[in-house]
């Protein structure tokens, strides 16, 4: 049967182009000057990323990698503006990290949100903005604009999704010790049970419940083997699900397994694993848990165990999954563990904050942010979001448009910012495919006054 657990997908996103602004005037009868109507292009719609508490795998996005939003439609005469388009959400499993592609690597360029609460969201890729029709353009000195904005074509780009298991506590140690069996007779969870390694090859989450009635989530994560955060036997796979626990049992077969393996270095070469993987983990509070303690012969390795586990610092149960002796006691210390992990959580977190507000600025200020760098002795490259929509949405075959655009340059701070890297009269300015003669920023402006300007990043001369 097929795995349907997938807790990593990279998928391409694309919003809706924006819709293009009308160049209208008024025409009736008996109205001779009716003047500018055009109505704005309508917006095209985001992509969202929204966590879903009823997922539990990214299997949706293991098949359809590519993702569009609906575009906006065109502005009309006699201020009818266009419509917007539908947004498309994409639901993931709570515990997902959302991260920005390198589009010709694949490799995580910084992170864009991480969604741990139910119906968290981000927008991963804005709609294209609207064009503005004539109307907005209508000025003092400039009564009948005979020009409109273009619609902004959407921003395309691969991002990746990471889920990470949301459990109070998470079963690890080598393969075949009986972290599944273990599972099973704490709580509801059926995995698939084994006398081979890596029988397990997807987490399983399960509700256990002490007698007193506390429950807590547990994982039961895939075994690691040394090296395992190297990658060796699909170790980072199963290591992020451990990342968010609060909680480690870390389970150590006291037989030493079908190899004879020694039961103390087993418990020290998964620490060094977890210690490497993620150094907080080495932090992490730990219960150290000796299964198969019902077997013959296994007295003088509980006993070295349980020291090594005490001189750390660590609880330590002997259990056995297959008899459930033992399993009793554990359960209500972890139980009692977990609670007061999450009292303390809660006393040291604030009040709960919705931080789609914060990741929605954090886009905004990227999409501001100008670079100017040198090309060549009198070339300049200018990058921005904000600076490459404006040209993208300008009309250039027509020249009241083109004149707007140059007054916008000027109040973004280009000019200045430009003047700062040491551009001069004459000097050619790129952006996208365009070219520009560059006239000079107004003797009036000052760099330093310049709004925004910290999004305004100006290099020296560009040696690659």
């Amino acid at each position: 049967m097929e795995n349907t657990f997938t807790d990593l997908s990279h998928i391409n996103v694309k919003g809706g182009d924006g819709g293009a602004g009308c160049m209208s005037f008024r025409r009736e009868a008996f109205v001779p000057k009716g003047g500018p109507d055009g109505g704005d292009g309508g917006r095209g719609g985001d992509v969202v990323i929204e966590a879903d508490p009823q997922l539990s795998s990214l299997i949706d996005y293991r098949y359809k990698h590519h993702f569009r939003a609906e575009r906006g439609t065109h502005g009309q005469g006699a201020r009818r503006h266009g419509r917007d388009g539908e947004d498309l959400v994409l639901r993931v499993p709570v515990g997902t990290v959302v991260r920005e592609l390198d589009a010709q690597t694949q490799t995580p360029l910084y992170d864009l949100a991480d969604l741990t609460r139910p119906g968290e969201r981000v927008v991963v890729a804005p709609g294209g903005a609207g064009g503005r029709g004539n109307i907005h353009f209508v000025t003092s000195v400039r009564r009948a604009p005979a020009f409109a904005e273009k619609g902004e074509p959407a921003r395309e780009h691969w991002i990746e999704l990471e889920m990470k298991l949301m459990a109070d506590a998470a079963l690890v140690g080598m393969p075949s010790v009986g972290k599944s069996s273990i599972i099973a007779r704490i709580s509801a969870a059926r995995p698939k049970i084994a006398d081979y390694p890596f029988t397990t090859l997807v987490p399983n989450l399960g509700v256990a419940r002490a007698k007193n009635g506390q429950s807590f989530v547990v994982a039961d994560v895939p075994g690691l083997i040394e090296g395992a955060s190297e990658g060796k036997g699909l170790g980072h796979q199963f290591l992020r699900h451990i990342e968010r626990t609060a909680l480690i049992l870390h389970v150590v077969d006291i037989t030493g397994g079908f190899e004879g393996r020694d039961v103390v270095e087993d418990y020290r070469t998964i620490n060094a694993e977890l210690a490497a993987h993620a150094s907080e983990l080495a932090d992490r509070p730990q219960i150290v848990v000796a299964n198969k303690c019902d077997l013959p012969d296994v007295d003088e390795s509980l006993s070295r165990l349980r020291e090594a586990a005490l001189e750390d610092g660590h609880e330590f149960f002997a259990v056995s999954a297959a008899t459930g002796a033992g399993l009793e006691a554990l359960v209500s210390s972890c139980a009692a563990e977990v609670a007061r992990l999450r009292a303390e959580a809660s006393a040291s977190t604030e009040e709960s904050v919705d931080l789609s507000g914060t990741w929605e600025l954090e886009r905004q200020r990227r999409e501001r942010r100008i670079e100017v760098t040198r090309e060549e002795r009198h070339a300049w490259r200018v990058r921005g979001v904000q600076i490459e929509r404006m040209v993208i949405q300008t009309d250039w075959e027509n020249d009241e448009a083109v004149a707007y655009l140059q007054h916008r340059f000027d109040r973004c701070g280009l000019d200045a910012a430009l003047t700062k890297a040491g551009a001069v009269n004459g000097d050619e300015v790129r952006i996208l495919e365009l070219a520009f003669t560059f006239q000079g920023a107004n003797p009036d402006d000052d760099f330093d006054e310049v709004e925004d300007k910290d999004d305004l990043v100006v290099a020296g001369e560009d040696e690659a």
